[in-house]
């Protein structure tokens, strides 16, 4: 089985690049690496122990245009970043502006995370989640990160990613697959890619995986939980050292989601902490 996001699962504007300018590149790009654990000096992350021992998903491949898109993106972000770094902003959140849904079902948060997702692009409120749902292929396990190929032209294996730039033709947005350990430069590269997409009006779809023992979202309770956020903005003072992010938990009523009272619809976290949270799984800017 694909691994899937649910709630919960009991178990043992700056420069714009735009989308063309991103085309003209890929060729000249090389390929991605594949993403790797850590060395053994690396600090193993807490949970990832748990995540390596009942992790059920299987390998995973960009195709050769991801691999490539990637590079180019990581590019761009990696200049952009350099000046985020040397600019004194002290000007707080900045924020793509995704418009929050809270989720329908305990296992829509990939289709909420969707629409949120999409509305910070096109600014766009009130799409239908069932309409994302069909669309992600989601069941009652969640929406998968991996495995699943969808009703789109080219699928690749990455309903999220596929959808979004289905929804959003240009956009661009590539999967970033993460170690169950995120590494120095894992952490380093999420906070290039939120300043890149925020910057450009993008938010990113980010797929956590909290394990007992292990960091956790804010409001959410010490179990294993399987989920999809949208993450909308960075704080400018710390060069996106704290990020934004929308939770579809926020506002969904406790006759669904037993725990959701405590969830805000919105909320801060460090970005070393969030890219922690994702390690095992990942996210799609």
């Amino acid at each position: 089985m694909p691994a899937s996001s649910r709630i919960p699962r009991k178990a043992p504007r700056t420069a714009v690049l735009t989308a063309a300018a991103l085309l003209a590149v890929l060729a000249a790009a090389p390929a991605a690496q594949a993403v790797t654990e850590p060395g053994a000096t690396e600090q193993i992350a807490p949970g990832a122990s748990y995540k390596a021992a009942y992790d059920t998903l299987g390998p995973q491949r960009l195709t050769p245009a991801q691999q490539r898109l990637s590079d180019a993106k990581q590019a761009a972000a990696t200049r952009g970043y350099d000046h985020v770094r040397t600019q004194a902003a002290l000007a707080g959140y900045k924020l793509s502006g995704g418009l929050h849904q809270p989720q329908k079902t305990s296992y829509w948060c990939g289709p909420a995370t969707l629409v949120i997702a999409q509305s910070a692009a096109d600014e766009v409120a009130g799409r239908s989640q069932q309409d994302a749902a069909t669309l992600l292929r989601t069941t009652t396990s969640g929406t998968a990160w991996y495995g699943i190929n969808i009703n789109v032209p080219s699928p690749t294996g990455y309903p999220m990613a596929d959808a979004l730039n289905y929804r959003l033709p240009g956009a661009g947005y590539v999967p970033r697959a993460l170690p169950y350990t995120p590494s120095a430069t894992d952490k380093a590269n999420f906070k290039q890619h939120i300043t890149h997409n925020t910057d450009n009006d993008y938010a990113i779809a980010g797929n956590a995986w909290e394990v007992p023992g292990g960091p956790h979202l804010v409001g959410h309770p010490n179990i294993e939980i399987f989920h999809w956020v949208a993450i909308d903005g960075y704080n400018t003072d710390n060069a996106a050292g704290q990020v934004n992010y929308l939770d579809p938990v926020g506002g969904v009523s406790t006759s669904v989601i037993s725990w959701a009272g405590s969830v805000p619809r919105s909320a801060h976290i460090s970005s070393d902490t969030i890219t922690t949270i994702m390690g095992g799984r990942g996210y799609v800017w």
